[in-house]
């Protein structure tokens, strides 16, 4: 790291991630102080209202991705590029009628695969389980590099570090609290992340006026404002879809749908979505001024931090540094719960001890969240690639399990064969053109062979499925 990049000093840097540390595991430890049985853990209670629904929403879809990935996409592809990452509120839009549908027809469902595995039978709830567990494995990796970058950006302290210590914050007090703890502590976050980036885009706008910009990007990057950009077309419905099938198949939100109140969900989910639509597009915004305030951007994946800290200074990066830390650790609790969950749920009762009790499933969940965190550490340690290049990798598997979702849970007819096709064909595709063509049309194609799969095998061999059969009440 070059050492006039640096914001804080490294003194500075030790005793702001050493304060949030202990307040978030103090915080979680307070939170998770009801958490006395495995559906506490996993769903608190089944319970939570309107107010910390709608926030924890909003704090889990703010991740690395947005405060980070945003102002990459804005800096490498512009207009477009900015605009495209805005789509993915349309996950949470499209995803809050399905919550409310989720609760009536699983009231005493846990997981996203509890769905897979009586909608769809269990060689398909293999394949989902394969894929699902990978993606969020890349999601998790993704989000602490992001840690490790921000504070080796701002301050000096080494990636290997900073990275461990966000994991390792987030793995003890999820472990402690469970959903608790995540809903607690996400609703602190979100009101951080949002004041955080009020404040820095008006910073933002007072050093440097939109029309400098402009002028800046018209003379240096003239392909940012052409809206007939190939490549960033392409992003805007990419990302659309990655965004729709990271929603739509991931624990995450299905564990939402199980623990929100009964008719709280769809409300919550649709004030999330307005809420977090227009970040990623204030955070692009900060990316197209780094030219006109000449900051020297060594990474793509750093200039929203870099830009921030130097129009404001110690402030600034104080600021960045706080909210990021913020929209990391409210992502990365959300997924060690869910897919600790999942796995506990879906692997340990369900395959490896279906008379574990209340008690023992909590344990369970408690130490395969000890394990999610140590793997990913582990493969976090090697810094491979950028976080755009980490994530879209699994943007294939995401975008194969869209069709499947919908079409489970509003048509009888779709088909267990077409769900397994469309799920192997449409990440086989989608992989092909990941390598092939780029990270940025993977997950389009692999979602159009997918849809044709699901739709040929509901039409030519259509089911009759039993809605009643996703009824089922655990011993």
């Amino acid at each position: 790291m070059n050492h006039d990049a640096v914001f804080l000093s490294p003194s500075l840097g030790w005793s702001l991630l050493v304060i949030i540390s202990v307040i978030w595991i103090a915080l979680g430890t307070y939170w998770g102080r009801k958490n006395k049985h495995f559906e506490q853990h996993a769903l608190a209670g089944r319970n939570v209202g309107l107010t910390l629904a709608s926030a924890t929403a909003v704090a889990t879809w703010i991740t690395s991705n947005t405060t980070m990935l945003a102002p990459q996409f804005a800096l490498q592809m512009g207009i477009w590029g900015m605009l495209a990452y805005s789509t993915a509120a349309f996950g949470l839009f499209l995803f809050a009628p399905m919550a409310k549908r989720i609760r009536a027809l699983m009231p005493h469902g846990y997981t996203s695969g509890d769905f897979i595995r009586l909608r769809y039978g269990k060689k398909a709830w293999s394949i989902f389980l394969l894929f699902t567990l990978f993606y969020s494995l890349a999601w998790l990796v993704s989000m602490a590099m992001a840690g490790g970058i921000l504070l080796n950006a701002l301050s000096g302290i080494s990636y290997e570090y900073g990275m461990s210590i966000l994991l390792l914050v987030c793995v003890i007090y999820t472990m402690r609290g469970g959903l608790y703890a995540v809903i607690g502590t996400d609703f602190i976050q979100s009101l951080i992340i949002l004041a955080g980036i009020v404040i820095v885009g008006f910073a933002v706008l007072n050093h440097v006026s939109i029309e400098t910009i402009h002028a800046n990007l018209t003379a240096e990057k003239p392909m940012l404002l052409n809206i007939m950009f190939p490549v960033a077309i392409m992003v805007v419905f990419n990302n659309l879809l990655f965004g729709l099938g990271e929603v739509f198949h991931n624990n995450i939100w299905w564990s939402r749908a199980f623990a929100f109140r009964e008719g709280v969900g769809q409300k919550a989910f649709l004030i999330a979505g307005f809420i977090w639509l227009p970040i990623p597009v204030a955070a692009g915004f900060i990316a197209l001024a780094s030219g006109a305030l000449n900051v020297a951007v060594p990474s793509a994946d750093m200039v929203g931090p870099l830009v921030v800290a130097n129009v404001l200074g110690t402030t600034g990066a104080v600021a960045i540094f706080i909210v990021v830390f913020c929209s990391l650790a409210s992502s990365i609790d959300s997924l060690l719960a869910a897919t600790s969950d999942l796995i506990t749920e879906d692997i340990y009762r369900k395959i490896v001890y279906p008379k574990a009790s209340s008690e023992q499933l909590k344990k369970a969940a408690q130490i395969v969240t000890l394990l999610l965190g140590l793997t990913a550490w582990l493969v976090c340690l090697p810094r491979i690639g950028t976080l755009a290049t980490v994530l879209f990798f699994a943007g294939p598997l995401v975008g194969s399990m869209i069709w499947p979702i919908i079409t489970g849970l509003y048509w009888k007819h779709a088909t267990s064969s077409g769900a397994i096709c469309g799920m192997l064909l449409g990440s086989a595709l989608g992989l092909l053109a990941y390598f092939q063509i780029g990270w940025y049309i993977a997950t389009l194609v692999s979602a159009v062979a997918s849809m044709a799969c699901v739709i040929f095998f509901a039409y030519c061999y259509p089911a009759n499925y039993d809605w009643h059969q996703l009824k089922e009440k655990q011993a």
